[in-house]
């Protein structure tokens, strides 16, 4: 695997992601949910919003790349930001 050339940030990154994933399936199976309307009129689940959420929060990660620059954690907070309005409004 060295071609890879793994990082700590890249290896968080994907911990983060399998953490998230367990997480929520986890949520699924203890709290089962019916799925609701939001502001899109589409019917979404827990699991349809993160995965709405992380596909969003790679588009602002690439456009603050061409954009700002290098400076990402700034990026990482509107990440968050979008997080939690595609949770709350989605």
């Amino acid at each position: 695997m060295a071609w890879m050339a793994w990082t700590w940030p890249t290896a968080a990154f994907f911990g983060v992601i399998a953490l998230l994933l367990v997480t929520f399936t986890i949520l699924a199976l203890k709290f089962p949910e019916t799925p609701r309307t939001g502001i899109l009129r589409i019917e979404t689940t827990r699991g349809d919003r993160l995965f709405i959420t992380l596909l969003g929060s790679a588009f602002i990660n690439l456009a603050w790349l061409g954009i700002v620059g290098a400076n990402q954690p700034y990026a990482l907070i509107v990440c968050l930001i979008y997080a939690v309005a595609v949770f709350r409004f989605v």
